[in-house]
């Protein structure tokens, strides 16, 4: 004697959202992005410095902003790196080899209080010239 169980799926499928996808959904948080084709010259892989003034954001008064992908590629024939930095201070390195493109979704997302500058810098050897395709994600959130 064994009792039959029934059970029917909703008529619309349940999906679940990530916490940005919601603040996003309900107008609690803004994507924002730095991206752009820029050339460049190698000054050395030790003196880092800014890409390019595009490639700058500072989080507005009342929000925090993540990082939440960093993506990129390198049209030169060499190895160059470029940085996330926050307030002049490299966060992230990402190494990008000759004629590669990467993109990263960030496992580790720091919260950056309003005020904070970021922005992508570059460091490539001496002389190398070429150009390098940015895309940066970031989330302003309501604070």
């Amino acid at each position: 004697m064994h009792e039959s169980i029934e059970f029917s799926l909703p008529a619309t499928p349940v999906t679940s959202e990530t916490r940005l996808q919601r603040l996003v959904r309900t107008g609690a948080a803004t994507p924002r992005f730095l991206q752009g084709v820029y050339p460049f010259v190698g000054r050395g892989v030790f003196d880092l410095g800014p890409l390019n003034d595009a490639l700058s954001y500072r989080v507005p008064p009342g929000r925090t902003a993540e990082v939440v992908y960093f993506r990129a590629g390198n049209l030169s024939d060499d190895l160059l790196y470029l940085t996330l930095s926050a307030d002049g201070k490299p966060v992230r390195y990402f190494p990008v080899g000759p004629k590669a493109d990467f993109h990263v979704p960030l496992v580790i997302v720091e919260s950056h209080p309003a005020g904070t500058r970021i922005e992508v810098g570059l460091a490539a050897p001496r002389g190398l010239s070429g150009t390098v395709v940015v895309d940066v994600g970031i989330v302003e959130v309501a604070g």
